[in-house]
């Protein structure tokens, strides 16, 4: 009984069959030729289990949604290098400062860092299932012209959707790294940071650096700076981006944690207040969130800082997945099994988990599952 997984009911798992059904209204309403699921995650150190198990069940929804509807599918990794690397206070103002990790180990080093980390769980899952993917940084997003000159077409409209991607202040923070050879720092808050629209297709930006000073910078749809944009702000530019471009029959679904419900809410409001209808927001997928014995999530930055205990039942594995008693290829097939059992219901998908029942559900052999009364 062990291996059993037994899951309650829920509004959302009481209204379908199979747990794939929650992308069917999408594909119906618009038969796409292809799905390309979406993973955002910040690559700021070693991944732990919640984020392998985004990254397992975004594969093998792919193939279920294939297997299912006939539909080519994907997965792109968007590797977000604008986690802090590096903090700082500046001693006379007070004020917070930040250099990212595209800004402190630049592209040879990042890259190096994902193929570390990341690129071997993915080449497994791609390969024991038949899903391509690729890997796209934030540097390289928020580099590109079509990214660039949705920015810019978005500031005049800002003004609508400000209260949404920022409640507390109304001011979405931007960041730009200061331009200084070998420097990068940005103020964290951006509480001195300008943005001007100059014309259609340009915007000049003020800020204030730790060791230089004040600085500007000038954004093109080609040219400009390192566009550091807060988490709201960024899923707003880059969700425009992906309903805007012309995708030839895409469909694009989000795949997050299910921490991510809450504030999807206000990305999807901030879409809409800048133009966007229902039918044009995007296809959403909020996975199992892994949480403490508290029900808060499984946070390693925490019990790296002593502010949250090692949960009961958290193995050091769970917490840094490089130290996983195996191959790469058995973590996968591991990872595999468990998501095979949690999309095999939907009672099971639509729920968070403790660590230790995720440990146990990862190193059971062959799990099965239950479905309650």
């Amino acid at each position: 009984m062990t291996a059993h997984l037994v899951s309650p009911n829920t509004v959302l798992a009481n209204a379908l069959l199979r747990t794939e059904d929650v992308l069917t209204p999408r594909i119906l309403a618009t038969p796409p030729e292809r799905i390309v699921l979406v993973i955002g995650t910040q690559i700021n150190g070693a991944p732990h289990i919640g984020t392998s198990l985004v990254q397992s069940l975004a594969f093998a929804m792919a193939a279920r949604v294939r297997d299912r509807f006939g539909i080519t599918a994907e997965v792109l990794f968007s590797a977000l290098d604008n986690a802090p690397y590096e903090l700082a206070t500046d001693p006379a103002s007070g004020h917070r400062y930040q250099r990212t990790y595209a800004q402190a180990l630049g592209d040879k080093a990042l890259t190096d860092l994902i193929d570390a980390l990341y690129q071997p769980l993915f080449t497994a899952l791609s390969r024991r299932l038949g899903i391509p993917h690729r890997i796209e940084t934030y540097a390289q997003q928020q580099a590109g012209e079509h990214f660039r000159r949705t920015w810019l077409r978005l500031l005049p409209r800002l003004d609508a959707a400000r209260w949404w991607l920022a409640p507390s202040t109304g001011t979405p923070h931007l960041r730009i790294p200061c331009p200084h050879s070998g420097c990068g720092w940005a103020e964290k808050h951006a509480e001195r940071t300008r943005v001007q629209l100059t014309d259609r297709e340009a915007a000049d930006i003020t800020a204030v650096c730790l060791h230089h000073g004040p600085y500007r910078a000038n954004i093109t749809p080609t040219t400009g700076g390192y566009l550091d944009l807060a988490t709201l702000y960024r899923n707003v530019v880059k969700e425009l981006t992906l309903t805007s471009t012309p995708a030839g029959g895409t469909l694009h679904v989000m795949v997050k944690g299910g921490d991510w419900v809450f504030g999807s809410l206000l990305v999807d409001e901030a879409l809409q207040a800048v133009g966007l209808n229902r039918a044009q927001l995007p296809a959403r997928l909020f996975c199992p969130q892994v949480v403490t014995d508290t029900g808060a999530k499984l946070s390693k930055s925490l019990i790296r800082e002593g502010r949250a205990p090692v949960p009961e039942g958290a193995t050091d594995w769970m917490l840094d997945t490089r130290q996983w008693p195996g191959s790469v290829t058995e973590y996968a097939d591991q990872l595999v099994a468990m998501t095979e059992t949690l999309l095999s219901d939907p009672r099971h998908f639509f729920r968070s988990y403790s660590a230790a029942e995720i440990g146990r559900l990862i190193t059971a052999p062959a799990p099965r599952s239950l479905s309650s009364p």
